[in-house]
């Protein structure tokens, strides 16, 4: 995990990195979201459809804009604001992804920046584009802190 701090950063700074698309992750997915829309989980339902096989969750994939601002770039001190996605192309089990990310923009006054970043297959098919917003907190800010507790809960 990256922890690069606001100093640390500039424009045109990249990160990147792969993984791979399993009928494992597909079945948390569904079992975190509810969606059992018949094209994420039959087979067949989806290849009657058009489709070359199940088609993985959108936001399965895009949640690696989340893995690529908190732990790549900028990594561990990065709040998320916001992402907006454009969807390309459908992504299938035993895709390989590339996920990749470039800071093209940075507000010293409030520690905010902007990331332009893209997931691709292995063979370079675009899955979808962001421009995702994060934040930076500030050194001072980083604190840890002890809970206490007792049988009525945390004070």
């Amino acid at each position: 995990m990256n922890d690069y701090r606001w100093d640390d950063l500039a424009i045109g700074m990249k990160a990147q990195f792969e993984v791979d698309l399993t009928p494992e992750l597909m079945t948390t997915f569904a079992n975190l979201s509810g969606d059992l829309n018949p094209l994420h989980v039959d087979d067949g339902f989806a290849k009657a459809a058009g489709f070359p096989g199940r088609v993985v969750y959108g936001l399965l994939t895009s949640s690696f804009y989340s893995t690529l601002v908190g732990v790549h770039l900028p990594g561990k001190y990065a709040l998320l604001d916001g992402i907006d996605i454009e969807f390309k192309s459908p992504a299938y089990i035993g895709d390989h992804l590339t996920v990749s990310g470039e800071i093209v923009f940075l507000n010293d006054t409030y520690h905010r920046l902007e990331i332009k970043a893209k997931i691709q297959t292995q063979d370079g098919k675009l899955i979808s584009k962001s421009k995702i917003r994060a934040g930076v907190v500030p050194h001072s800010s980083v604190v840890t802190q002890t809970l206490v507790c007792d049988r009525e809960g945390p004070q």
